[in-house]
This record gives structure tokens, C-alpha cells and sequence, in this order.
């Protein structure tokens, strides 16, 4: 029997690729954007397999709405893609607060409001997958990303807890963490670069070059990765993150290394600060 998705972000990038490949695959989809008009050509090719919602998915009302639209289409729901989002690269400092709050509210909150919108009728089901769209920037830091990578390192957070207290009730949760991949994100990250301060220069400054480097040259496929949701929406033993590509393997890697590196070193202070610890806290590790 073929599951019903609710995706968002679905206009464009790895949201299009991910409805076009539930579609291929015989599936029925409420597929959701801002603007509902840029999915016309998957209802003309799809018909009455495809809804075409509008969704801005800071609007927890949109979001029930939405919900309500995969009810009255298809009688249920079953696959929730949590893919809208997107990020700007500034420094901290240069980043305008309503752009700040604006990813957090899209990359973070967003994905709050959908699911909670979802999860009383998933809940009555006993059944269905909640699939967030994260990054590696879930798993790392990197200059000029905050309000991004803080909004992910929240979805992964968030995806660990709900897939806690959903799976006794069989509801499935996993956060993926792409690396690059060819769609336009990269392009839209540096659409507000700042003229950069110069103090910045030495740590904002060389991801802008790596971004430029990136552009175009992405490892990811997006067709793949969603050819990977797929699967998942048909598999019971989901983990809670899931990287996907070489260069996310690579930076997390690099990153679980650098944490470990950095515990060990400060091991014997974290010990220190117990009722029960011998002694006076140990000199600080030298840099």
C-alpha cells in the first residue's frame, strides 16, 4: 500500500527531487511550498496523487493546515519530510537580527511547528516516519554560519528526544546530515554576504573562499539523497542522525576528533568539579 508524505520546502533543491521520487515511486504527497504555483507541473503530471499547498512553515496555523489537507486528500498521513530551510553566511556581528531570527525561525521552528501539527495524528495511527532535513552543520561549527548551525544543532537535539518518546508508540524519527549537495543552497548562503569587517577576515573570510570553491562543485547528489528518504520511509530501524556524503563524513570526523582531542586534555578538570573529588582543582592545560 502506498504512504501518503507531507514535505516541505518542496518547490525546489532536495524538496523537489524527494516528492518527484515518491511520486516515481507510485506514492501520494502533499507537497508544500510558499508559493504553491512553482509544484503546478507535478499536479498536471500527477493529478490526484499530488496536492499543492502553500506553507510557510513559521505559521504553526499553516502548518496544521497543511496537515489537515493530507487528511481530507488521502485519509492519512504517514511520512513527514521536515526539509525547509535555508542559511546566510555573515559574521555574528554583521548578521541582521531579523535575518538571524528568520533562519532560526525557518530552520528550527519550523520544523517544531510541522511536527507538532503532525504528531496527534501519527500518534492515533500507531504509526508513520518524522524525517528531518539537518546538515553536518548539525555536528559542527564553522565561522559565519551561527544562526544556521545553531538552528540544526537544535534539530538534532530536538530529533533525539522526540524519537525517545515517539518509538514506544511506533512512530520512527531521524535526523539527516548532508554534506554539500548540487542544488542552489551555496548560492543562496552567500546572496547576503556583508562587506566583511577586516577582523574577520582571517575566520569568515576563508569559508567565503570555501563556499566559492564549493559552488557548482558539490559532492552530493540530491537525486541520491532522496532515494535514501525513500527507503527510510519503508524502514523500521531508523538511527537518530544519519550522515550522508564523503565530505559530511570527513567534517564530522574531523570535528568528533578535535572534541575527543579536547576532553582528554581537559579531563582532569571536568573530574574536579564533584563533592567527592581529591584535592584542589588541577592547573588549566597549557595552550
Amino acid at each position: 500500500m502506498s504512504k501518503v508524505w507531507l514535505v516541505t520546502g518542496s518547490a525546489r533543491g532536495l524538496g523537489r527531487k524527494i516528492v518527484e521520487a515518491a511520486l516515481i515511486a507510485g506514492e501520494r504527497v502533499i507537497a508544500t511550498a510558499r508559493d504553491p504555483r512553482h509544484l503546478a507541473d507535478l499536479v498536471e503530471r500527477y493529478g490526484e496523487r499530488v496536492r499543492a499547498i502553500a506553507l510557510d512553515v513559521t505559521d504553526p496555523a499553516a502548518a496544521a493546515h497543511a496537515v489537515q489537507a493530507a487528511l481530507e486528500a488521502f485519509g492519512r498521513l504517514d511520512v513527514v519530510v521536515n526539509n525547509a530551510g535555508f542559511g546566510h553566511l555573515a559574521p555574528f556581528e554583521q548578521a541582521p537580527a531579523d535575518d538571524f531570527r528568520a533562519q532560526i525561525d525557518t530552520n528550527f521552528y519550523g520544523v517544531v511547528n510541522v511536527t507538532r501539527a503532525a504528531l496527534p495524528v501519527l500518534r492515533q495511527q500507531r504509526s508513520g516516519h518524522i524525517i528531518q532535513i539537518s546538515s553536518v552543520g548539525g555536528r559542527i561549527g564553522m565561522a559565519g554560519f551561527s544562526a544556521y548551525q545553531a538552528a540544526k544543532w537544535a534539530v538534532g537535539g530536538f530529533t533525539e528526544v522526540i524519537s525517545q518518546e515517539l518509538a514506544p508508540f511506533g512512530v520512527k524519527v531521524t535526523a539527516l546530515e548532508p554534506g554539500s549537495m548540487k542544488t542552489d543552497w551555496s548560492t543562496e548562503a552567500g546572496s547576503a554576504l556583508p562587506d566583511l569587517l577586516p577582523d574577520y577576515l582571517p575566520s569568515v573570510g576563508k569559508i567565503v573562499e570555501l563556499l566559492g570553491q564549493y559552488v557548482g562543485n558539490e559532492t552530493g547528489d540530491p537525486a541520491r539523497v532522496a532515494e535514501v528518504v525513500l527507503r527510510l520511509a519503508y524502514h523500521d530501524n531508523l538511527p537518530a542522525h544519519l550522515l550522508l556524503g564523503s565530505d559530511a563524513l570527513h567534517f564530522s570526523g574531523e570535528g568528533d576528533r578535535t572534541r575527543a582531542a579536547s576532553a582528554a586534555q581537559w579531563h582532569e578538570v571536568s573530574l574536579s568539579t564533584d563533592f567527592a573529588a581529591p584535592g584542589p582543582v588541577p592547573a588549566f592545560p597549557k595552550v
